[in-house]
């Protein structure tokens, strides 16, 4: 794996950017908008209950926050491959000397820097107009954090490869795939709640579940749970294993029957 490669590769996405600055939007316009919808929320709540707040609704915001890291992980590798079809340049790179986990590691790369800006306009937001501050969860905020980068890249691995097998048709699948499992892993409540009741052991199979439960967890114990960690770590290895495994074999695949040319000009 050459490090200058990935570099490279970085460097144009991020020029598109800034030749675009329109581009920057989705990274902070959308973001935004949801969370003065969900801080609305629980200030309206706060209010009707005549300052009873209940605890668990103070994770409504938190919850969101560590939400969109799945989703800006998983549309960095999504959007990435996808801007290569937009430009016309997919057949660039694959001719170019390129190595798959050099082209993967980069969407990584990109989704990487595309949580950052989104973080620091949720966080600042948060902070300024609901005085929710999330490094509130000191220290715990990292392994939190990790392990949602980890399951959003293994999404976006998963995206790419559904789009690679049906063609542009599929698109729409760059943004819809997390929201297939947003439902099931608890974001903004604890599984405990979840009906109906096998749904429940659906949620303990997603490494992502494990965060969003410890996550309340420390925010109302300041307790961190290690079990929790371990078993989202372990999970998010089986998952970025499978992931990659779907990827590559249908690349492999679209590269076997000739459709990735068709599929990069039209």
């Amino acid at each position: 794996m050459n490090p200058r490669v990935i570099t490279a590769l970085v460097l144009r996405y991020l020029f598109l950017y800034s030749r675009t600055p329109m581009r920057l939007v989705e990274l902070v316009f959308w973001p935004v908008v949801e969370l003065l919808i969900w801080g609305n929320l629980t200030n309206y709540i706060q209010h009707k209950t005549n300052g009873d707040f209940p605890h668990e609704v103070l994770f409504l915001v938190g919850a969101f926050i560590l939400w969109d890291v799945i989703f800006r992980a998983q549309q960095g590798v999504a959007i990435s491959f996808l801007e290569d079809v937009w430009t016309r340049n997919l057949l660039n790179v694959f001719v170019a000397p390129v190595r798959t986990i050099e082209y993967v590691a980069a969407t990584f790369a990109v989704g990487f820097i595309r949580i950052g800006i989104t973080m620091l306009a949720l966080c600042s937001t948060a902070y300024a107009l609901y005085s929710f501050n999330v490094f509130q969860m000191s220290w715990g905020l990292i392994p939190f954090f990790f392990n949602l980068l980890v399951t959003g890249w293994a999404l976006g691995m998963i995206s790419t490869a559904l789009i690679l097998r049906w063609g542009q048709a599929a698109e729409s699948l760059a943004w819809a795939v997390p929201f297939f499992i947003q439902p099931v892993t608890a974001v903004f409540y604890p599984v405990s709640a979840m009906q109906p009741a096998w749904s429940q052991s659906l949620a303990w199979c997603l490494p992502s579940t494990y965060v969003f439960e410890g996550m309340r967890e420390y925010m109302k114990t300041q307790i961190f749970n290690w079990n929790y960690f371990a078993w989202a770590a372990g999970l998010n290895v089986i998952f970025m294993a499978v992931a990659a495994w779907i990827f590559v074999t249908m690349l492999e695949m679209t590269k076997k029957r000739g459709l990735l040319t068709k599929f990069a000009t039209q």
